[in-house]
């Protein structure tokens, strides 16, 4: 014989449940005193525990959001450099200053030592050249050397300054370096004085704002500014418009520290290599 009891509410051993009990597993139900007027409602520890976690998690991300910001902020420097192009006054390899009058008697086309100045800033070397003839004659096809030039000064318009690093992957000088007439039988591009890097073979023509005879560079070297005041004094303010930043820099005025009010001219012992592409 089958017999069913339901003792929920008729057994005497049995408790009966108070229905307030009844509530989702997490949440803790609050009762008011029993002279307690006030109505408390039921409390969702479970929903407050996820609000305080998210709170404290915002926190937490923040301050990780610093500490990451802070550590960026050395890992990444800011760019250093320049906002616009100086005017540096140059300075001879004795620390006088550098006038057109002494450029004219030191320097010539015939010059095999290398004369290296930084500008705008410390780290972009720059040759100073005046190609006019040894001799002081006008150039010609047997007195070789070169007058007027683009962005030339001087009295004959043969004084002129361009960047010391190769177009190509960056060699700087001495490896690239000013090869007067005479320094090896090739003549790149029919010249017979010019530009080369020895690190790849790279020429440049220094009669023609440095435009490039042979590879792999395919572009120029940028080209300093010169000016002189009425004393003679020389003074670099600024690069062609035509020019391309200097190899390694984004922009020719960032990269390194410039240069101040005055840059040194100071010589090199070029490195000669004649390895032009063939």
């Amino acid at each position: 014989m089958n017999v069913e009891f339901d003792c929920r509410d008729s057994c005497p051993w049995s408790l009966r449940r108070d229905p307030a009990l009844d509530f989702p597993v997490g949440q803790v139900r609050r009762f008011a005193a029993p002279n307690d007027n006030e109505e408390v409602g039921d409390v969702d520890e479970t929903k407050r525990n996820v609000l305080k976690l998210l709170a404290v998690g915002g926190l937490i991300g923040a301050g990780v959001g610093g500490l990451v910001g802070g550590s960026l902020q050395y890992l990444a420097p800011p760019a250093v450099g320049l906002s616009s192009y100086p005017k540096v006054q140059l300075l001879d390899v004795d620390g006088s200053a550098l006038t057109v009058a002494k450029a004219e008697a030191e320097y010539n086309v015939g010059t095999t030592q290398l004369y290296l100045f930084n500008y705008p800033l410390r780290n972009e070397p720059n040759f100073f050249l005046n190609l006019y003839p040894a001799n002081g004659s006008p150039p010609s096809a047997t007195n070789l050397g070169a007058a007027n030039v683009p962005g030339g000064i001087g009295t004959n318009g043969s004084i002129v300054a361009y960047s010391g690093i190769c177009q190509h992957l960056g060699c700087p000088a001495p490896a690239i370096a000013f090869y007067p007439p005479g320094t090896c039988p090739d003549t790149p591009g029919g010249r017979k004085f010019y530009i080369h890097c020895s690190c790849h073979g790279s020429t440049y023509d220094p009669a023609n704002a440095a435009s490039n005879l042979t590879g792999p560079a395919v572009l120029p070297l940028p080209q300093v500014i010169l000016v002189s005041d009425a004393s003679g004094n020389i003074y670099a303010t600024g690069m062609t418009p035509s020019s391309p930043p200097v190899n390694g820099h984004i922009s020719t005025l960032q990269g390194d520290y410039g240069v101040g009010t005055t840059s040194q001219v100071v010589k090199e012992t070029p490195v000669i290599l004649c390895n032009f592409p063939t």
